[in-house]
């Protein structure tokens, strides 16, 4: 089998300096649309379900989904990964059901809409990751809230965002309290927030450092160069996707997502892991809205999945190629989960912070 955990992957990628993009997926036809990009460039990969896929799919459906997808592609890494998840339970309950990594957003409150105290955050984040390391999973932790400089404002998606204008000090990760978060949380990755949110509608306009505020990554970089930043929100929205969509009976404002060369930025400051899924339903929902345009008598679903299923394909393999993960799964000889869980108990794998807290 190929699954492997997230901090093997994200130590292999800073190894060698590249980032991960980390695909949401709800059903077969996207993984197997993601796993045929990451074949065809040699990439390890990370599929993400949200507590939205899980509650549309199932547990054992995705579990056994993916597991089909790793005999399939024994070749490529597999890291499957529990996005935003809102509590104990929906983490410890993603790892028995085969999931390698959780994440444990607590910069919400369990309702995922309230912005939680930093005290809550880091207690609940540490409470899991005892947990999730005590059998070998990785942890992803969030500080700082997703949402718009622009606005004040977060897009909501899968039932993740915050209800409400935010201040610049709750949208902006500081990276001092990064320090200490990880420091008390032992978090294998952190989530910042760098002004990006859910959804397609992140900017007005192509975003500039007013409302796309990469210089805080740099900081937090600087601060914990060993520790593996992600990028949430991190769709670029394709124009040529809202086109497609449009021109086939779709009625998308104009709207911008985060440049593929910002994130090539946040890759060289120490961004390991890039959250996308809105640019993954565009994908395929344009090719939707295009064959039925295209063909109003058509009735077969599979003539309506397989070009989406090219379409994400293509969309995945660039970015397997922008963020320099093409070419990497080979490199990675994969570590079970009871020896990951050994290498936490022995303080093998504590986050490396001494270094950043004497300077």
């Amino acid at each position: 089998m190929a699954l492997i955990t997230l901090r093997q992957l994200l130590d292999h990628a800073a190894e060698h300096d590249y980032g991960v993009p980390a695909f949401n997926i709800n059903n077969m036809e996207q993984g197997l649309a993601i796993m045929r990009a990451a074949q065809g460039c040699d990439a390890p990969v990370i599929l993400q379900a949200s507590r939205g896929a899980r509650s549309y799919a199932g547990d054992v459906m995705l579990r056994h989904m993916v597991q089909a997808l790793a005999e399939m592609y024994p070749d490529n890494h597999i890291v499957l990964h529990q996005d935003h998840g809102n509590n104990d339970a929906t983490c410890l309950s993603a790892i028995r059901h085969g999931f390698t990594s959780v994440m444990m957003d607590g910069s919400l409150e369990e309702d995922m809409k309230t912005p939680a105290s930093y005290e809550y955050n880091v207690e609940i984040t540490a409470r899991v990751t005892r947990a999730a390391h005590a059998v070998g999973a990785s942890v992803e932790g969030e500080l700082g809230v997703l949402g718009s400089l622009e606005t004040g404002e977060a897009a909501a998606e899968d039932g993740s965002g915050a209800e409400g204008k935010l201040d610049h000090s709750q949208l902006l990760t500081d990276p001092d309290q990064a320090l200490d978060f990880v420091s008390a949380t032992q978090c294998d990755a952190l989530a910042i927030a760098c002004g990006t949110s859910h959804g397609a509608y992140k900017f007005t306009r192509k975003p500039d450092g007013d409302i796309l505020a990469m210089h805080v990554i740099e900081a937090i970089h600087k601060r914990l160069p060993d520790t593996h930043l992600v990028m949430h929100g991190s769709s670029s929205v394709p124009q040529h996707l809202q086109d497609l969509i449009n021109a086939s009976g779709g009625e998308m404002p104009q709207t911008y997502g985060v440049p593929v060369e910002e994130i090539e930025r946040g890759i060289r400051h120490g961004v390991r892991k890039v959250n996308i899924d809105t640019d993954c339903r565009m994908a395929m929902t344009g090719q939707f809205r295009k064959i039925a345009s295209e063909k109003p008598t058509e009735f077969d679903p599979r003539k309506f999945l397989i070009p989406a299923m090219n379409e994400l394909e293509s969309l995945c393999r660039d970015r397997f190629e922008r963020f320099g993960t093409a070419g990497k799964t080979n490199g990675i000889k994969p570590i079970p989960m009871d020896d990951m869980a050994r290498r936490y108990a022995s303080g093998a794998l504590a986050p490396r912070i001494a270094a950043a807290k004497a300077a």
